[in-house]
């Protein structure tokens, strides 16, 4: 049986090596993926309508097993680092093997979807799974093609999820048995030994990452997207639990997307065809439009409950701080469809500073951009990595290392051209710590940043007094409508101004060891706007 010329799955599951299914599950409904879940007991229902699941022993990414092909295609295109570690082509094969031997008389769900809301970039992809909650969050996760489309499309890339097979280590070349591999030869990308659905989603990026910048001059970015009434898009910098979602999805501004997308020279466009976002300590009152969110065809991770009731207890850590629910974008209300914005007015560097130095905002430089950029310090947060369980001081290289194949200079001179190119205005903003350091001082409330961030994107803190830092060299804004005044500056938040002098003297000499690995390729007007020690 043929569908346009995308051939019937379980004829294209024995190119793949794949035969003898026990059944092939294809582009099922939400509706029909829950009820699956349901029936196999993988899952339950909380009263919201939403579907709950466990990822089981992994409830967060394993960057250090997360693998790429070195062949003909990357041996010297990629960068090679702890996050972009090499294998053969041998061992990839090894591996696709053992997995289709795996899969032989075993369910399979397979979902068609595709990324980049901007059709000229479009890549469709094929994910099997072995569990249809994970379909489910394939198809919140990625656009979703019409009949038509499925009719008359190809696939590009394809996905084999397979928590079930554990990797033999000693035989199979791998550190632990759980592996993502990435093969831009085959275009194909292995992930076995876990069920975090954010591999699924981390793989496609990773490879976005790699062609976009390569070979189509995008800019690919780990931002969220949004846009004003008057047009105007605004980008959001950050890792994952900075901020990303829960700034971008505003009321008075229409989403584009919440992590992923491409700058190109018309505009800003969404990877995704959905949301993942953080859980915990969720409140109506504080996100409202994800809270409404989470109803029927929304996946929970590793939430917790109200003892005797299926009413969800967001506050629950017992099983990993990394909470989460996967939803298609078009849960919140006011979202830009498609998802593709103007070019950006102003730019946000989201950072959760565990050290508690940096100001709530400030604006910065050309330079002070850059050098941010390139640094793309925060902390990493509890849960989102495995291992990971108190925020830690951290640099990412662009906001982003652990998905960038491409060495960070490739997208920090993108971004440099860019914004030269158009009026940006660029902010820092601190999402963390103020008042003293994690465990000391306490968490920026939300209600603050979203004041600082109108007020940036209002121009309201367009022709304000600013006071210098004269550690870091930004600028800090001397007052913002619905911001307590002593708070802008964070050194008068501190019980002790001495120690806070200490403190963002250690911050600082942080920032000027870790840009030591990239003197050698920086401007000198990049290397001046880093901290003056």
């Amino acid at each position: 049986m043929e569908i346009g010329s995308i051939k019937h799955p379980t004829m294209d599951l024995q190119d793949l090596g794949i035969e003898n299914v026990a059944q092939c599950y294809y582009q099922l409904s939400p509706e029909e993926l829950v009820a699956q879940t349901l029936a196999r007991q993988q899952g339950m229902l909380a009263d919201s309508g939403a579907l709950a699941i466990n990822t089981g022993a992994f409830t967060g990414r394993s960057p250090k097993d997360k693998y790429i092909v070195k062949d003909a295609i990357t041996a010297n295109t990629v960068y090679w680092n702890d996050f972009n570690i090499p294998v053969t082509p041998a061992v990839f094969d090894q591996l696709q093997q053992k997995i289709a031997h795996y899969l032989s008389e075993k369910e399979v769900w397979v979902r068609d979807s595709y990324a980049c809301a901007d059709q000229q970039y479009r890549i469709n992809i094929r994910v099997i799974t072995e569990t249809p909650w994970a379909s489910l969050f394939a198809h919140n996760m990625f656009l979703r093609p019409t009949e038509e489309e499925l009719e008359y499309g190809s696939i590009e890339w394809t996905i084999l999820q397979v928590p079930g097979f554990l990797a033999n280590p000693a035989e199979d070349g791998t550190r632990q048995p759980n592996f993502t591999i990435v093969n831009f030869t085959k275009k194909m990308i292995l992930i076995g030994g876990s069920s975090y659905t954010g591999e699924i989603k981390k793989g496609i990026f990773t490879i976005l990452n790699y062609i976009l910048p390569q070979d189509k001059n995008v800019l690919s970015m780990h931002c969220a997207a949004n846009q004003g009434k008057d047009g105007h898009t605004a980008i959001f910098f950050g890792l994952s639990g900075t901020g990303k979602t829960t700034l971008s999805t505003d009321p008075a501004r229409k989403l584009i997307g919440d992590d992923e997308h491409g700058w190109t020279a018309s505009g800003v466009f969404n990877f995704e065809g959905g949301c993942y976002a953080k859980t915990i300590d969720l409140s109506a009152d504080k996100e409202p439009q994800i809270f409404q969110a989470i109803r029927e065809g929304a996946l929970l991770e590793n939430i917790g409950f109200y003892p005797g009731t299926r009413t969800v207890n967001f506050s629950d850590k017992s099983i990993t701080e990394n909470t989460r629910v996967s939803y298609p974008l078009h849960y919140i209300d006011n979202t830009l469809e498609p998802s593709i914005g103007q070019l950006p007015k102003n730019i946000f560097f989201l950072t959760c500073d565990a050290y508690g130095v940096l100001p709530p905002i400030a604006k910065l430089t050309p330079e002070q951009a850059m050098y941010q950029f390139i640094s793309g310090y925060t902390a990493r947060v509890a849960g989102t990595e495995a291992g990971v369980n108190a925020p830690k001081a951290t640099f990412s290289a662009c906001f982003g290392a652990p998905f960038l194949p491409l060495h960070p200079a490739r997208y920090a001179t993108m971004l440099g051209e860019r914004m030269q190119q158009q009026q940006v205005n660029v902010w820092l903003v601190n999402t963390g710590w103020t008042g003293g350091p994690y465990g000391v001082g306490a968490r920026m409330k939300l209600s603050h940043t979203r004041a600082l961030i109108s007020a940036a994107l209002a121009g309201q803190l367009d022709n304000l007094a600013y006071k210098e830092d004269p550690l870091f060299g930004f600028a800090m804004p001397e007052y913002c409508p619905g911001v307590p005044e002593h708070l802008l500056d964070p050194r008068n938040t501190w019980p002790d101004a001495t120690t806070y002098d200490r403190q963002a003297m250690a911050l600082a000499h942080l920032f000027v060891e870790n840009f030591e690995q990239y003197t050698a390729h920086t401007p000198p007007a990049i290397l001046a706007a880093g901290p003056h020690v």
